[in-house]
């Protein structure tokens, strides 16, 4: 086995102890805690705990006060509600999974930003009106590379699991073309996934990615850095 394949094992070992772990086990709505509010859950949809990406990231970006704002993969709406409260004028909030949407949906309500925010589902950009433009768009991606062939089974395993990096190269190589003149891209990444292989994917997209922000946290066991970048064209 080569010390590539090795790795990659051992990351999807890693990602499937998370899913373990961290998975949901309820069956009706829920709420969390988490920066100081409570938030709406429903069944299947990943709640982020404290201490975790989720929280660090949220706070760690900067907001486009008065502009649009775009999260891809929302998961239960806590960025882009913040993005709201933060003074974006226009939040477009998405995720792939039917559960994320309607868990955002519900933080929307329940922190009254309806004004502001608005939540769809899409698979990256596919599915968003080709005219529309953003000063800031976002994404919390999902670090762990899983195999081409793997099959996702429950929603919370999109928050984990990419199929051979297809949907972050897919945002790597098509997010400038969702931007206003001025905007500004970003991407979180964290050291449970092949940062060398985010590199190259940023290259291969005709792109660069400097890190903004970072920090270290307690996840499942491991010691975890997160890190925020900024996508430039290179």
């Amino acid at each position: 086995m080569s010390q590539q394949s090795s790795k990659f094992d051992e990351r999807y070992r890693i990602g499937r102890k998370l899913v373990a772990e961290l998975g949901p086990a309820d069956q009706a709505n829920t709420t969390f805690e988490l920066l100081g509010k409570e938030w709406d859950l429903v069944p299947g949809a990943y709640a982020p705990a404290p201490g975790t990406g989720t929280e660090y990231y949220t706070t760690a970006i900067p907001y486009p006060v008065g502009g649009r704002f775009l999260e891809i993969g929302c998961g239960a709406g806590v960025t882009a509600v913040w993005a709201a409260l933060q003074g974006c004028a226009h939040v477009t909030a998405t995720d792939i999974t039917e559960t994320a949407v309607a868990s955002t949906a519900l933080n929307v309500k329940r922190h009254g930003v309806e004004e502001q925010v608005r939540v769809q589902r899409s698979d990256v950009f596919a599915d968003l009106d080709p005219g529309e433009k953003f000063d800031t768009i976002f994404w919390n991606c999902s670090v762990i590379e899983a195999p081409r062939d793997f099959e996702f089974t429950q929603d919370f395993e999109w928050a984990i699991f990419d199929r051979g990096y297809t949907a972050l190269s897919r945002y790597l190589a098509e997010v400038h073309g969702w931007l206003r003149p001025g905007g500004r891209a970003l991407v979180t990444f964290n050291s449970l996934g092949d940062l060398d292989r985010i590199n190259q994917l940023a290259a291969a997209a005709g792109t660069v990615l400097t890190r903004l922000d970072s920090t270290t946290r307690r996840l499942a066991g491991e010691d975890v850095t997160y890190n925020v970048f900024e996508i430039a064209r290179a």
